[in-house]
């Protein structure tokens, strides 16, 4: 635990950001100690992001002062930023995939001589990542390696040019357990340097786990700074959201029904012409949620979309409630049931420009009561996009505002109204709490559940463990296109899963081990 009277080496002071219309920061107060790792939290739209966008110098706040180490700074860029020691590892990397590790290390800096010493840097990097075990190949390529193994080299990038304050952006969202533990521990070693780190996150096990001190921001405001040491997760998501969360649901006895989705030996390519799943066969009945858990890039977008009929296979078959559906079109996997939670919210689950209205009826547009002969009925259009609003809580303006004005809880609320309502069997969800706060990823969940209980087939692909054995009934692993086994979510193991998530089929952990969590035969 930090001793609360070392240095401070970072203080915001009454940090304000307005946008058009919205106040993002208010007055927010900030202090980073020495050797401390500081947690940020906040329901979406809190203005977490926004605040460590002026403190890696994208926005300028409007008002409001930033010392590092007593002194007054102007951060104007991200390169002023850098020159006082602080630098950010988003969520979405930032590296060359042609280039090598060391290349991506130096890309951009400015004090290296016009032909570098490669060799000197690479020993340099090998040092650095032996002495903060971040085990990496300075040599190889960005695209050969692990999403685990490309964060390592997000980090040392970060500390090669003498970060002395990390910014970590939901930094496990895309590690298995393992990579998770490991990056704990860098952490720790980090912070015995008297190096500190700030890092925004939902998940409350890695607050505890991470963080020696957290703080907690409500509509742009800071409400509350607590010890870690001194709270816990039903306390500080109290303070998010202003209400008690359940983080265990309760998971209503349903008896599966017949067979509603079978894949059978399906192989298929991804964009580059690479194979993305390998002979995947997969059974889900009625009343069932099947998981799928893997780190991302191991098959899972292509499965989705595999089902949904956005992909063609190139082998293998797909089947609703027995009938042959291999490579029908998305309008023919809509008719024969399927209904698509997508990854990506704004550029393929919903169109940012067009109202909620209009984004609640892209799948029911043809049909009657919103069309009739052809023709769109405006009001009744209106009427269904009220009701949707009011049943699934989607908290906006009016129906007429355009999605890109919403919270990512209420544009994820607004797809899954959509494609709910639409289901007429299968639903696939593909991360669909991601990047949720913990009162938004709680209504997602029990929508799910609700849909299970309604006797519906439910695909969930998540990267999150926790939500994974609270709601499915199986968990299937995918590794690299191919399914790692299947396990009765009731006997789910989060290490089991991790080393599934990294290669170990569940065949040679039962025989290693004597596990007796049962690979679930159909």
């Amino acid at each position: 635990m930090i001793d609360q009277s070392s240095n401070v080496i970072l203080e915001m002071r009454g940090i304000t950001k307005r946008f058009p219309g919205v106040v993002a920061n208010d007055n927010v107060d900030l202090k980073l100690h020495d050797g401390e790792v500081l947690a940020l939290l906040g329901e979406n739209g809190a203005g977490k992001s926004t605040l460590m966008n002026i403190l890696v110098g994208l926005y300028r706040q409007d008002e409001g002062e930033i010392y590092v180490r007593d002194e007054l700074v102007q951060i104007s860029s991200p390169r002023d930023s850098a020159d006082l020691g602080i630098g950010m590892v988003h969520q979405n990397f930032m590296l060359v995939p042609t280039m090598t590790v060391a290349e991506n290390i130096i890309l951009g800096m400015v004090d290296l001589p016009l032909v570098p010493d490669m060799r000197q840097i690479s020993e340099g990097i090998r040092e650095l990542s032996q002495r903060y075990q971040l085990k990496v190949n300075p040599d190889v390529k960005i695209w050969q390696l692990s999403v685990g193994e490309q964060q390592r080299v997000e980090i040392l990038k970060l500390i090669y040019r003498g970060a002395e304050i990390l910014i970590l952006d939901e930094p496990t969202a895309v590690l298995t357990p393992q990579e998770s533990h490991e990056l704990q521990e860098v952490l720790k070693i980090m912070t015995k340097e008297d190096k500190s780190a700030i890092f925004i996150t939902h998940k409350m096990e890695e607050v505890m786990s991470f963080s020696d001190r957290v703080m907690v921001l409500q509509n742009g405001r800071l409400t509350a700074t607590r010890k870690t040491s001194e709270t816990s997760p039903n306390e500080l998501a109290r303070l998010m959201v202003g209400r008690d969360v359940l983080f265990r649901l309760e998971k209503e006895v349903v008896q599966p029904g017949d067979v509603v989705l079978e894949l059978k030996n399906v192989n298929a390519k991804d964009d580059r012409g690479l194979p993305a799943l390998r002979g995947v066969s997969l059974k889900i009945r009625c009343g069932e949620i099947l998981g799928i858990a893997g780190v991302a890039g191991n098959g899972q977008d292509q499965l989705a979309e595999v089902i949904s009929g956005l992909r063609n296979p190139d082998s293998g078959n797909v089947f609703i409630s027995g009938k042959d559906v291999t490579n029908n079109s998305p309008l023919g996997m809509i008719k024969a049931g399927v209904s698509h939670i997508p990854a990506d919210r704004m550029g393929m689950g919903t169109v940012g420009n067009m109202a909620v209205a209009e984004n609640l009826i892209m799948k029911g547009y043809r049909n009657e009561p919103i069309s009739s002969g052809g023709l769109i009925r405006p009001k009744k259009i209106l009427d269904y996009a009220k009701r949707m609003i009011e049943s699934f809580k989607i908290a906006t303006p009016t129906a007429k505002t355009r999605v890109k004005f919403l919270s990512g809880g209420n544009i994820q609320k607004t797809i899954l109204a959509r494609e709910i309502d639409a289901c007429d069997g299968i639903l696939v969800a593909v991360y669909p709490s991601r990047g949720l706060d913990v009162g938004a990823t709680e209504a997602v969940r029990n929508m799910l559940l609700e849909q299970r209980s309604d006797g519906r087939g439910i695909l969930l692909i998540s990267e999150d463990l926790d939500e994974l054995t609270s709601i499915a009934d199986r968990i299937a692993v995918l590794f690299e296109g191919k399914i790692m086994g299947i396990i009765n979510s009731e006997d789910a193991d989060i290490e089991v899963l991790g080393l599934m998530m990294g290669g170990a089929r569940l065949e040679e952990l039962q025989n290693e081990s004597g596990l007796k969590s049962a690979q679930v035969k159909d």
